[in-house]
């Protein structure tokens, strides 16, 4: 198995939830160019190649797992009620 470096000049997290598409985007630092790679359950590692360092991670259906989980529903492909803002 390859080794994945993870800096440790990574001082600040960056995250931002894009309610439409139920996404949340976590960056190590400022957002880079990186390749994703699924490791399963809707978590994605984004690698940057040349330096095989995680720059980020992409967590898809957050709310509606969590929501799924809190109810003890868990149907695939249905998706969480919008919430108000």
């Amino acid at each position: 198995m390859e080794t994945l470096n993870i800096s440790e000049k990574k001082n600040k997290i960056k995250w931002d939830y894009d309610a439409e598409a139920d996404t949340l985007y976590i960056s190590f630092g400022n957002p880079k160019n990186a390749e994703g790679v699924d490791i399963g359950e809707g978590t994605f590692i984004r690698i940057q190649q040349d330096t095989q360092e995680i720059t980020g991670v992409t967590i898809l259906n957050p709310l509606h797992r969590t929501l799924s989980s809190l109810t003890g529903h868990k149907k695939a492909g249905k998706r969480a009620p919008q919430l108000a803002k």
